[in-house]
């Protein structure tokens, strides 16, 4: 039996965070430690210039422990493999939001799970894409076991990155992370009292790629894209010795 720790970027309370601890119980002891409140595209941010604390989850996890960490997802995990010895993999997710192409960069969903690597254990990340409506994770349950079922013993691959489409057709693909262009801006607005502000946001300018995580999800199949940490530019790095 396996020693889970399961975070989220989206705070303890979100509804994806309790999905995924209900589908990790059924490989072994899991422990929840997510953010306080939602830290969407934190990224790997870490907490250096205050303390960190933790306090018993508001909320009930059945049959688990359970916390609130004042810091981002990464913080959740480094806390939490220091608080408990023997933590064999880290889950993270599920995020109510792809994690697809790009936004791997800023994903604080997937920086848990890197965060986790970079300890030596492994981390998969898990997402859902939405749309109008929140996600029915009752429903999505049935298709995140298939992707937990395929990849949970995978030892070799220490860093998982999943996405599952809005309304999934049961298909699971392996795929590459999608690198087609974003067009990122800066949106300038006014608030009730007249004072300036700005959004950024980004949406993609080229077509999906067949094979990609965008390809998959865009349709209807469950992503898996196995990472690495390494980004050197191996071709240059190779040209220069």
């Amino acid at each position: 039996m396996m020693k889970i720790l399961v975070t989220n970027d989206d705070g303890i309370y979100s509804p994806g965070l309790s999905s995924l601890a209900r589908c990790a119980a059924e490989y072994g002891e899991v422990i929840v430690m997510a953010p306080d409140v939602e830290q969407s595209s934190m990224g790997q941010a870490i907490t250096s210039a205050r303390p960190i604390t933790y306090k018993r989850s508001p909320i009930h996890f059945e049959g688990m422990e359970a916390y609130r960490v004042s810091g981002t997802p990464a913080d959740c995990v480094a806390l939490g493999t220091h608080l408990f010895d023997d933590i064999d993999l880290v889950l993270s997710g599920i995020n109510i939001g792809s994690n697809l192409g790009n936004s791997a960069w800023h994903s604080g969903t997937l920086s848990a799970a890197r965060q986790a690597v970079l300890f030596g254990i492994r981390g998969i990340a898990l997402s859902v894409s939405v749309g109008d409506d929140e996600p029915d994770f009752d429903a999505l349950e049935p298709y995140v076991k298939p992707a937990l079922k395929e990849v949970m013993h995978e030892y070799e691959m220490e860093l998982l990155n999943i996405n599952f489409p809005r309304k999934p057709l049961g298909e699971i693909a392996w795929t590459c992370q999608s690198i087609r262009h974003y067009d990122g801006k800066v949106i300038q607005q006014e608030d009730p009292m007249g004072r300036e502000h700005y959004w950024f946001t980004v949406f993609p300018i080229e077509e999906v790629e067949e094979g990609t995580d965008r390809w998959a999800v865009k349709n209807g199949k469950t992503s898996i894209t196995p990472m690495i940490l390494d980004l050197t530019n191996k071709k240059i790095w190779e040209s220069k010795r």
